[in-house]
């Protein structure tokens, strides 16, 4: 996510800095009684709080025509997965639906004008049509997490993992490996990503939360 927008000028490091303000803002406000994987949670908030950066920083995203147009079908797509299924679909779900890339999915995502989450036009699980969307249940950032300082204070927290533990959150949120596919790249057990990218999170919560991970 932070690599293909990079190249549009803005720095790798700061947008890595900007979408893991959104990871440690889906840890705090996920809930599993919404009916979704964390994963699904956790995307489209970072995506939002990438968008957040651009649009704050006075950043104009030029969205070419097919990104335009796929923007457009993957709101239908999500809106009639998402009554049929009871809840938002992921981007492999709906790129796997579409026959596309899930890369191209997630650049749509981002690219679009209105986007805010993974469905900002299906309802909420549990919810009739019209009534509760989910760009309502996901809502803003925490203000404890806006702004600068906060991507600033993520950085020491950040470089402070260890190696293992930062390459797990990168192959898990910014590639989307699932956990059986990063633990087959480390040469480790998918129980022991579970554990380690666990206590990353963990690490990062309480680090922003200025608690001991302890």
């Amino acid at each position: 996510m932070a690599h293909r927008y990079s190249r549009r000028g803005e720095s790798h490091d700061d947008l890595v800095q900007v979408a893991c303000v959104g990871l440690v803002n889906a840890v705090n406000r996920y809930d599993v009684q919404l009916g979704y994987g964390f994963l699904a949670f956790a995307v489209p908030t970072m995506m939002g709080e990438v968008r957040r950066y651009f649009r704050d920083s006075g950043w104009a995203l030029s969205v070419p025509r097919r990104l335009k147009e796929l923007h457009h079908r993957l709101g239908v797509t999500m809106s009639l997965l998402s009554q049929e299924w009871g809840r938002a679909p992921t981007p492999s779900e709906l790129a796997a639906h579409l026959g596309i890339d899930r890369a191209e999915v997630v650049e749509a995502l981002i690219a679009g004008d209105t986007y805010r989450a993974t469905s900002i036009e299906a309802a909420a699980p549990g919810e009739a049509a019209g009534q509760v969307v989910l760009a309502e249940r996901l809502g803003e950032c925490d203000s404890a997490l806006e702004g600068v300082e906060n991507r600033e204070s993520l950085r020491p927290l950040l470089a402070a993992l260890p190696e293992r533990e930062r390459t797990i959150i990168a192959m898990r949120f910014f590639e989307f490996s699932t956990q059986t596919r990063i633990a087959e790249r480390l040469g480790v057990s998918q129980m022991q990503v579970s554990r380690l990218l666990a206590r990353a999170l963990h690490t990062l919560r309480a680090g922003m939360d200025g608690t001991s991970a302890d």
